[in-house]
């Protein structure tokens, strides 16, 4: 199962797992990183989710299909998704088409006390 982690993590969090990654050379696994839970949060609303959850596994899908599998309407979903494409959570073919190219989303951060 092709799996990405949503997290939530600082550039210098990111960095060591890269430099992890590069001095041991294993595999870190696929990671969406969001600097804040509230960015993460603002930016993963309750729609958007459905979006995600509907492209989990589904491949390439068409805004007019994507809108029919969330039963909403193509302005509103063509919206959410150019957020989730600027963000880097779903990818655009060259055909227009969007991807959502993991089966499954693990969603992994904690809070602190301030």
């Amino acid at each position: 199962m092709n799996t990405v982690t949503i997290r939530v993590a600082t550039p210098e969090e990111v960095d060591a797992s890269i430099i992890e990654a590069w001095e041991t050379g294993e595999p870190q696994g696929n990671f969406i990183t969001f600097p804040t839970p509230e960015l993460l949060w603002k930016t993963l609303t309750p729609k958007r989710w459905e979006i995600i959850k509907a492209m989990a596994g589904a491949g390439p899908l068409g805004i007019r299909e994507l809108a029919r599998r969330v039963d909403r309407d193509v302005k509103g979903v063509h919206t959410d998704a150019q957020a989730l494409v600027q963000c880097g959570v779903l990818e655009k073919a060259d055909d227009g088409k969007l991807e959502f190219p993991y089966d499954a989303v693990h969603v992994d951060f904690m809070v602190h006390a301030a």
